[in-house]
């Protein structure tokens, strides 16, 4: 994929979810999706993939490790058949989600508005029950010690 397809791109998304300024996101390879800040990378080096970046937020101090551990087994169970991965930024230790997108013909500026919605929700679940519950929800989450029920 070209430079200007990855642009076309961006003109396309601007267009459905319906951005006047489309040019700006351009420039800035950043939007607003739902209230997370979203990072949109071409590399000529990997000219056929986009490099998506969510950024979830902030790790409550002290449960830093725990947080990590439940990234690690989120990356296992949910995000590698998405080629996507949850890591904690180096500078900030906010929470980022990279998505590594291989861009064909079928990709357009719909389906990437709807991914970027859909990893807005998932981004939703980790700020409400991991980043930014209470330490009573959290603890539960964390311990692994879940009771199933049958509907």
């Amino acid at each position: 994929m070209s430079r200007e397809r990855f642009v076309e791109l961006i003109h396309e998304v601007c267009a459905v979810v319906g951005l006047p300024d489309a040019e700006y996101v351009v420039e800035t390879q950043t939007l607003e999706i739902e209230g997370f800040d979203v990072h949109l990378d071409h590399h000529e080096t990997d000219p056929d993939s986009v490099y998506v970046s969510f950024h979830y937020g902030a790790v409550t101090p002290g449960r830093s490790l725990v947080v990590f551990r439940l990234m690690l087994e989120a990356n296992l169970l949910v995000y590698a058949q998405d080629q996507a991965q949850l890591c904690l930024e180096s500078d900030t230790g906010n929470v980022v989600l990279l998505v590594h997108l291989p861009i064909g013909p079928t990709i357009t500026g719909d389906y990437l508005a709807d991914l970027f919605s859909h990893y807005a929700e998932h981004g939703r679940y980790w700020q409400n029950n991991i980043l930014e519950s209470p330490d009573e929800m959290f603890e539960g989450i964390a311990s692994g010690n879940f009771m199933w029920l049958r509907a």
